[in-house]
């Protein structure tokens, strides 16, 4: 018990000795965060701006871009000034912060991919009601039960870890980790994995199910109806397929990274694999949406001729 009171820092233990290089890798990173940065707060602003964009899918994807901004910012600071840290050492609160924002952010991801999914199902499989069943009245209401689901659904889980009492303080990995957190403690609470469970389901496997119960409605109407209409179809819901799958495999590699012996896999690559969803996910979303949907193209091209 004494051990566990003088535990105020985490040791972030994946960083190792990157002498040199890590003047390369601050410049690599902090230009891969100003560009996430930069593609999703212009997307924001045209959506903003623009009043032809006011529209459910286009609102969606600005709480979506709004969301890789939460997430990338709970990450790339602290990999950045690690960087030039001696010791690799964060704070608890500080750990347990990043742990919240990550967590929250990637709930919020797979429900937003699931509401637009739900937009896209009533735009193609019942065109005549789309503006009763969405509309701007119902999609801020939507936008703000995703992220009030999202904060809450992860607060049971988190209110475990941040009671508990810690006998080490090395993490091997270069962010914080709910899992590996829990590892250290000197007791866990048998009420941990079940709730982590939970949480997985409400997070996760809800919001995957709702997106393919919509897609397989919309492949069976598309089926049906003339090419025309599938090409149409296929164009506005290839992004959101591309975010979903990009999704499910990043949190594929962050699972099998944390309960699985990688030893095998050279360190770097681990390292990169185990945060890849918080690398490209935020950079994947602006540029298949920007460059994918016609009237985000063409707004851009506004923007840019107007500001000219």
């Amino acid at each position: 018990m004494d051990n566990s009171t003088q535990i105020v820092t985490f040791v972030l233990s994946a960083y190792g000795n990157i002498g040199q290089l890590k003047y390369l890798y601050f410049c690599i990173v902090l230009l891969w965060y100003l560009s996430i940065f930069v593609a999703n707060t212009v997307l924001i602003v045209i959506i903003y701006v623009d009043r032809r964009l006011h529209e459910p899918m286009y609102l969606f994807l600005c709480s979506l871009f709004v969301n890789e901004i939460y997430g990338s910012t709970s990450l790339y600071p602290c990999l950045l000034s690690q960087m030039f840290s001696e010791t690799h050492e964060v704070t608890v609160a500080s750990c347990f912060l990043q742990i919240f924002c990550l967590y929250t952010s990637a709930s919020v991801e797979f429900c937003s991919l699931a509401a637009m999914a739900y937009d896209r199902y009533v735009s193609i499989c019942c065109p005549l009601h789309y503006s009763v069943i969405m509309n701007v009245g119902k999609v801020c209401p939507i936008i703000l039960f995703v992220w009030v689901y999202s904060f809450v659904n992860f607060v049971f889980s988190f209110s475990l870890i941040i009671r508990l009492e810690f006998c080490g303080n090395v993490i091997d990995k270069v962010i914080c980790d709910q899992y590996l957190v829990s590892k250290l403690a000197c007791s866990v609470s048998t009420l941990n994995n079940p709730i982590d469970l939970l949480y997985g389901f409400v997070a996760v496997v809800v919001p995957l199910s709702l997106i393919c119960f919509s897609y397989i409605k919309i492949l069976t109407i598309c089926l049906k109806t003339s090419n025309e209409t599938k090409q149409k179809a296929f164009s506005t819901c290839t992004p959101q397929i591309v975010s979903v799958t990009n999704m499910f495999v990043g949190c594929i590699f962050h699972y099998a990274d944390t309960r699985f012996d990688a030893g095998y896999i050279p360190d770097k690559l681990r390292i990169l694999l185990s945060v890849y969803l918080i690398i490209c996910q935020p950079i994947v979303t602006p540029f298949m949406y920007g460059l994918s949907l016609p009237k985000i193209r063409d707004a851009c091209k506004r923007f840019l001729v107007y500001r000219k």
